[in-house]
């Protein structure tokens, strides 16, 4: 069948001169030798930075890289990968922060395993979307595969079910979401009295720990809660939640017409590495008919761990879990989930669209993953864990996990029996937070000997540690990570610490005997 109207010429080359420049760096079939050869630069660039890396930082200020990238002008490309590289290093590789190095010993952030390295340039290059099927298609299945494996893990129930996240904070935050509206629908089916929606949000809180991670807070004020929602209860000297507190603040809550609608433990605390007290929290929220969440981003390596899965009893009573695989099964940020219990309570971030996931889809038992997420377009990032238990196995990665927090109960028991430090409570992860103590100070020379400690020690690049606030007080903080960290390395920069610290120290008294008050 032929349709009417003039005949069109279609040039046998389907691009014009102009537009073939741009065409040939689209990933095709026709340019898949480019693409071999490109990445293949690239790659090499950076395996020739990793193995000349000596530090972990090289300690560049921003007052030194902002005008080396201002100084870009992006209208104007270099036309070259190669040139484009040697730019890169000059902005990026040079001074990027390598937590591969044994002595980067500051925040949540692992080395990476190869095999995930390996999925993450699978992922990229294909480029899947996992918000729906018609985008994925297997990519679905592994991800589902991969929720329904973390989920035997924990012990969470046949009736599980859970996604992936980017990380411990929007999987903190759909906890929450899940639980206010699981928490409104049973308000509203109690009562015959008709609440606004305000009237019902005004009235909830969430109860957590003082030791609990931020985003909780970040979460109830993206929520519409109000400023009051979070209530922390104190910690015992372990830095775990007070389970009688937490019981004394529910029954308040409800003396004084609140609603409890979640509360939040957690199974590894960034500061402190500590867990709370699972089963007793799980007996108070089943009695009390309230939400439990279980924030076990950091400590979630204990789900591969031969030797200390124990310490996470009591996770499998929870609502809902958070876990971080970027942090503790050394995986390459993003790798994050949240499981649920009863996978039902995944329809409060459902919304069907007719141009995505049509509701009629749900009949014919398509499997949508943004049914059950607040993201739509998502990285098939599921994918980077997939080829790491298939060519690693669990084990491997729980063996990894457990030298650290092998490493990290060393060195506690090394800052422990030190004199010139004092250190807080013992991990049951692999955090420890010590600070250096000048002899003869007062608190306020402790304090900034220690912060100018901690930033002296980054401005040489020779090593990084964190900080934190115990009770008010400036404390320096080592979180490790890498099993390639020894004891001499952690060794070394105590020693560069108690250095700086020391200089400062006794350069303010040199200063303040020269110049006394009066």
């Amino acid at each position: 069948m032929s349709l009417p109207g003039p005949t069109v010429q279609v040039p046998t080359t389907g691009v014009t001169p102009a537009s073939h420049g741009a065409r040939a760096h689209l990933f095709t079939a026709g340019t898949v030798e480019d693409y071999r050869r490109v990445l293949a630069e690239g790659i090499g660039r950076v395996a020739t930075r990793m193995a000349e890396v000596d530090r972990p930082f090289t300690g560049v200020t921003p007052d030194e890289l902002v005008p080396r990238v201002a100084g870009i002008d992006l209208d104007r490309p270099l036309g070259d990968s190669g040139a484009a590289l040697d730019e890169l290093h000059d902005v990026y590789l040079r001074d990027a922060v390598y937590f591969h190095h044994p002595r980067y010993l500051a925040h949540l952030n692992c080395p990476v395993v190869i095999p995930a390295l390996l999925g993450e340039a699978v992922l990229t290059a294909v480029n899947s979307s996992l918000d729906t099927w018609d985008q994925s298609a297997g990519g679905t299945l592994i991800e589902r595969r991969l929720i329904d494996w973390t989920a035997d893990r924990i012990g969470l129930g046949p009736a599980a079910d859970g996604i992936f996240t980017s990380g411990g904070t929007q999987s903190n935050l759909q906890a929450m979401l899940l639980a206010r509206e699981e928490t409104c629908a049973n308000l509203v089916g109690r009562t015959t009295e008709r609440q606004s929606r305000p009237e019902l949000l005004s009235r909830l809180r969430i109860i957590t720990s003082a030791a609990g991670h931020f985003s909780v807070q970040k979460a109830a004020k993206l929520l519409g809660l109000g400023a009051d929602a979070v209530v922390t209860v104190p910690t015992d000297a372990d830095r775990r939640m007070r389970t009688a507190d937490l019981a004394r603040e529910i029954a308040r809550c409800r003396e004084e017409g609140l609603t409890v609608m979640a509360v939040v433990a957690t199974a590894g605390t960034t500061d402190f590495g500590t867990i709370d007290p699972l089963p007793q929290i799980a007996d108070i929220c089943a009695a009390a008919g309230v939400w439990l969440h279980v924030d076990a981003a950091y400590g979630c390596g204990l789900l591969v761990s031969p030797t200390r899965r124990h310490l996470l009893d009591g996770i499998e009573r929870a609502d809902s879990v958070t876990v971080d695989y970027h942090k503790s099964f050394f995986q390459p940020v993003s790798s994050s989930a949240l499981l649920v219990r009863d996978r039902r309570v995944l329809r409060h971030a459902t919304w069907h669209a007719d141009y995505l996931n049509p509701a009629r889809m749900v009949e014919q038992r398509i499997p949508n993953q943004v049914d059950k997420s607040i993201q739509t377009t998502r990285r098939f990032d599921a994918l980077k864990l997939w080829l790491t238990l298939r060519i690693m196995g669990p084990d491997a990665i729980g063996e990894l996990f457990d030298e650290v927090v092998d490493r990290a109960a060393a060195a506690w028991q090394l800052l422990s029996g030190d004199p010139r430090f004092e250190v807080v409570t013992r991990s049951q992860l692999s955090t420890v937070v010590f600070r250096y103590l000048p002899a003869a100070a007062g608190r306020e020379v402790v304090d900034d000997a220690n912060l100018y400690a901690r930033e002296a020690l980054a401005a040489s690049g020779a090593g990084l540690v964190a900080g934190t606030k115990v009770d008010g007080a400036h404390y320096l903080k080592l979180t490790l990570l890498n099993p390639e960290t020894t004891m001499d390395d952690i060794a070394h920069v105590l020693d560069l610490l108690a250095e700086h610290a020391g200089w400062y120290a006794q350069t303010r008294a040199a200063a303040e005997l020269s110049c006394p008050v009066g």
